[in-house]
């Protein structure tokens, strides 16, 4: 199910995969779309775009839960989409990943994207497109710099950070969150916690929980623990996702990805 409101000039579409609990977010701005959710949300977003006109698509990034209708958007719409230049080839096949992921979000069909320049024009605003890698290479902020507005996809997600995909990077995701925060900018729009209206201090809210957990395992690395015993110490519960996607997401990536930053 979806659930439409608005948040600053902002249209917010909360969507919800009842059978995980999972959300995840749409925004429209001055007639851009800020992702296009998961496949599963499909029937409910058809509605919402039937009834909300828009220019064009900026995607954060390729993962199945952001770009789920981006295929019905360019069949029926005909409006240009924007993704990373990295990802563009992927986008062009069907999704392939595990699954669980399948289950969660629902399929991603093909599309084909245009890439992503260095600043992007809605209706009437401009958005510095920040490249912000860490949980995906092919991540990217938008920020309007007058109205201090920032869609942070999925680098947020919450001020602490309990389990990662093996392909995340705790390091650059610290990179990337000091990166936006050389940028003037107020409230944050996240693609899984929503909106907040503190966007500033929940940035570095989760920058400096990183940086003490880094210290934590940098410590108890150069004192001889291993990846696992520092995984018990700091992450003793078993997080149902860990199981769920066959240690895709496991609190022992987030160990991994320091330890070898530190040697990177």
């Amino acid at each position: 199910m979806i659930e439409v409101y608005q948040k600053e000039n902002v249209i917010c579409v909360e969507g919800t995969i009842e059978s995980f609990g999972r959300k995840v977010f749409v925004y429209l701005v001055d007639g851009m779309l800020v992702d296009t959710g998961a496949e599963k949300l499909q029937k409910e977003l058809i509605r919402f775009y039937k009834e909300h006109p828009m220019d064009l698509v900026t995607l954060t990034h390729s993962h199945e839960d952001h770009t789920g209708t981006a295929a019905w958007i360019q069949e029926h719409l005909n409006i240009p989409i924007y993704l990373h230049h990295k990802s563009i080839p992927l986008c062009e096949q069907p999704g392939n990943y595990p699954e669980y992921r399948k289950q969660t979000w629902g399929g991603r069909k093909a599309f084909r994207a245009l890439p992503l320049p260095e600043t992007i024009r809605s209706r009437t605003q401009e958005w510095t497109v920040i490249e912000t890698p860490g949980h995906a290479d092919d991540h990217v902020s938008f920020l309007n710099e007058k109205t201090g507005q920032l869609f942070s996809g999925d680098l947020f997600v919450a001020p602490k950070t309990k389990v990662i995909m093996d392909s995340e990077s705790i390091p650059l995701i610290m990179a990337s969150l000091r990166k936006l925060l050389k940028y003037d900018f107020d409230s944050l729009f996240c693609s899984h916690s929503g909106y907040f209206e503190n966007g500033r201090e929940m940035i570095e809210k989760k920058l400096q929980n990183l940086e003490k957990l880094t210290l934590k395992v940098q410590s108890m690395n150069r004192e001889g623990l291993s990846v696992e015993e520092i995984k018990q110490k700091i992450f003793p519960l078993d997080y149902p996702i860990i199981g769920f996607s066959e240690n895709q997401w496991d609190s022992r990536h987030v160990v991994t990805s320091i330890i070898e930053g530190e040697h990177q």
